[in-house]
C-alpha cells in the first residue's frame, strides 16, 4: 500500500522536495524571484497615506460572494476602470487560478473542443479537467501545428476554443497573437482565450498587456489578467463580451461559490492600476534591462534564450545543478530559486530570473558577474 512518506522520500531523492522558504533577515538580497515586475510592491509604503485619504471607509471583508454581497460599489468601480481600459465588459475573480479554472470549465458545453498550447498554465489544465472537456494540444507557439488541428477539427465541433498565454511563465517568450488572431478570422467557429497574467501591468500602454499593445483586444474573445504580479495586489479579471460575462456570472463555479475579495483589496488594486497607467517610462526601463540581462546570459552560456519579457530562464538541465547554483547565488546576496519537475519537464530544470523595473543597470551587471563566477565553481 502506498504511503505518503514513500512519496515524500521519492521526491527528496529526486531533488524535487519543496518547502516554504524561510523568512530571510539580515542583509538585503537582490530578489529575482517575485513577479513584482514594476517594483510597486516594494514601494507600497510610499502610498499608504494617499491610499487612506482616497479610501478612508473601505471595508476589510465582503462577508459574502458577489452574488450575495450588498455593497458592490468598489467592485463596480474596479470593473468600470477595466472596461474603460479594454473597451469591453470585465468580471473580477479571486485569483488567476480561480479565473482559469472557473471560466474554462464553464465554457465546456456540448459541441466544444479546446485546443491548447502545450505549455499553458496548470490552472488552465485543471479547468479542462474539471469541465471534463475534450481537448487537443499544439506544439508550443507553433502556428502551423495549430492551423492543422483547426483545419481537421473545425467541421466536427460547433466551437473550437484556442487557449494560450501571452507571456509564458517559465520561458518568458511571447505568443504569436497576431498570427492567432488572423487564423481565427478564417474560421467563424474559433474562439481565442488569452491568459495575460505575466503581461498585465508590465507590457503595453498603461500596462494593458500584449493584446492591447498589438491592437488585438477586439479579436480575442476572453482575456484573463491577474493583480498579484505587476499590479502588486491580489485577484484577477476577465474581459469579454457582455453575453459571456453574464454567462460566467451564472455558470463559473469559482465565481459563484467564493466569498468576494475584501473591498480594501479591491480598492488597493484600483489604486495600483492608476499608478501603473502612468509608468510607461518604467516599462521601457524594464524592457531595456531585460534585453541587457538576456544578452549577458547568452554571452555567458553560449546558448540562445527565447525570452522576450522580464522572465529570463537559465537552463541547467538537472535539478541538483539548479539547486547548487541557487544556493551559491544566495550566498552572494542574489535570490534566484530553482524550478524543477513537475513545473517543467525532465531536462527543463532551471533558474528562472524575474526582473523588476526597480533594478538598475549596475545591479544587472553585478548579477551577471556572479552568475558567470558561480557557474564555473559550483560543485555537483
Amino acid at each position: 500500500m502506498a504511503k505518503y512518506s514513500d512519496i515524500l522520500y521519492s521526491l527528496e531523492t529526486e531533488n524535487r522536495l519543496r518547502s516554504i522558504p524561510r523568512h530571510r533577515k539580515g542583509a538585503p538580497l537582490v530578489d529575482l524571484t517575485s513577479n513584482d515586475y514594476m517594483g510597486l510592491a516594494r514601494r507600497a509604503d510610499e502610498w499608504k497615506d494617499e491610499f487612506r485619504q482616497r479610501f478612508p471607509d473601505v471595508g476589510m471583508t465582503s462577508s459574502a460572494s458577489r452574488l450575495l454581497a450588498s455593497d458592490q460599489e468598489i467592485y463596480n468601480r474596479l470593473e468600470g476602470y477595466l472596461e474603460d481600459l479594454y473597451r469591453k465588459p470585465a468580471l473580477l475573480f479571486n485569483s488567476g487560478y480561480h479565473a482559469n479554472v472557473g471560466i474554462i470549465s464553464a465554457l465546456n458545453i456540448p459541441g466544444t473542443l479546446f485546443i491548447t498550447d502545450k505549455l499553458i498554465h496548470a490552472s488552465a489544465i485543471d479547468g479542462i479537467r474539471l469541465g471534463k472537456a475534450e481537448f487537443r494540444r499544439f506544439a508550443h507557439n507553433d502556428i502551423s501545428h495549430l492551423e492543422k488541428i483547426i483545419e481537421k477539427e473545425h467541421r466536427n465541433h460547433e466551437r473550437l476554443i484556442v487557449i494560450c498565454e501571452s507571456v509564458y511563465s517559465m520561458d518568458g517568450d511571447v505568443a504569436p497573437l497576431a498570427e492567432m488572431a488572423a487564423l481565427k478570422k478564417l474560421y467563424p467557429n474559433v474562439m481565442l482565450y488569452v491568459d495575460e497574467a505575466h503581461a498585465v501591468g508590465a507590457i503595453g500602454s498603461k500596462g494593458a498587456g500584449v493584446a492591447s499593445q498589438l491592437g488585438l483586444v477586439n479579436d480575442i474573445d476572453i482575456i484573463v489578467g491577474t493583480f498579484g504580479k505587476a499590479c502588486a495586489s491580489q485577484g484577477a479579471f476577465a474581459v469579454t463580451s457582455q453575453e459571456l460575462k453574464s454567462y460566467l456570472i451564472n455558470t463559473a463555479r469559482s465565481f459563484i461559490f467564493s466569498t468576494a475579495l475584501p473591498p480594501a483589496n479591491v480598492a488597493w488594486t484600483l489604486f495600483m492600476l492608476e499608478k501603473l497607467a502612468l509608468m510607461d517610462k518604467e516599462r521601457e526601463h524594464l524592457k531595456q534591462i531585460s534585453e541587457m540581462f538576456r544578452s549577458g546570459l547568452e554571452d555567458i552560456t553560449g546558448n540562445p534564450i527565447n525570452s522576450a519579457s522580464a522572465i529570463i530562464p537559465l537552463l541547467t538541465g538537472d535539478a541538483r545543478r539548479a539547486m547548487a547554483l541557487s544556493a551559491s547565488l544566495e550566498e552572494s546576496g542574489i535570490l534566484a530559486l530553482p524550478i524543477r519537475r513537475p513545473t517543467v519537464p525532465p531536462g527543463g530544470e532551471r533558474i528562472r530570473f524575474s526582473l523588476t523595473a526597480a533594478l538598475s543597470e549596475e545591479i544587472i551587471n553585478n548579477v551577471l558577474e556572479n552568475i558567470k563566477y558561480h557557474l564555473k565553481n559550483i560543485e555537483i
